[in-house]
């Protein structure tokens, strides 16, 4: 979404230079009793004028520009997540790699397969989730392999892994 929000920022600081550049040219040209460059502010005046508040025009772009604004304000209000965590010391990893990382340590015990892990941001904080197929015993070895992981990467360790194991589900 970085991207996307990117995008619409530089769109809209496109938009705003340009329009303020316009906006300087005509009031230098008014100030020098020059003609408009491309808005003649009588013409302008009585098309507003002649515009009701109840017409189609300005009822779609109320609209238009009422679901733009809330779609920036939903997008700048949601939490996505981190593309970087906090390992300490001022020290950042990237959120992608330890994700893969700690998938591939979880799934190096024996009896595990399928290994997903998601890193969640809770608070200043953050929280690896491990979901993976196997035997729910093996949990304990699974945290440990994860807790493992994140001391050679030297990251901050979490209070809590989450750790979520499926049980192998069998042919019938």
């Amino acid at each position: 979404m970085r991207t996307a929000n990117r995008l619409a920022t530089l769109l809209l600081a496109t938009a705003l230079l340009a329009g303020g550049a316009l906006l300087a040219a005509e009031a230098l040209l008014a100030a020098t009793n020059r003609p408009p460059l491309l808005v003649d502010p009588a013409a302008g005046a009585a098309a507003l004028g002649r515009t009701r508040w109840d017409a189609p025009e300005v009822r779609a772009v109320a609209v238009a520009a009422l679901v733009a604004g809330l779609a920036i304000l939903v997008a700048q209000l949601r939490r996505w997540r981190p593309a970087r965590v906090d390992a300490g010391n001022g020290w950042h990893l990237h959120r992608r790699s330890v994700e893969r990382r700690l998938a591939v340590a979880a799934g190096s015990v024996p009896g595990v397969r399928r290994a997903r892990v998601r890193v969640r941001r809770r608070g200043a904080g953050w929280r690896p989730r491990v979901v993976a197929t196997g035997d729910p015993a093996a949990r304990r070895e699974v945290e440990f392999a994860v807790r493992q992981e994140l001391h050679r990467l030297a990251a901050s360790r979490p209070d809590r892994i989450e750790v979520r194991l499926l049980p192998v589900r069998r042919a019938p």
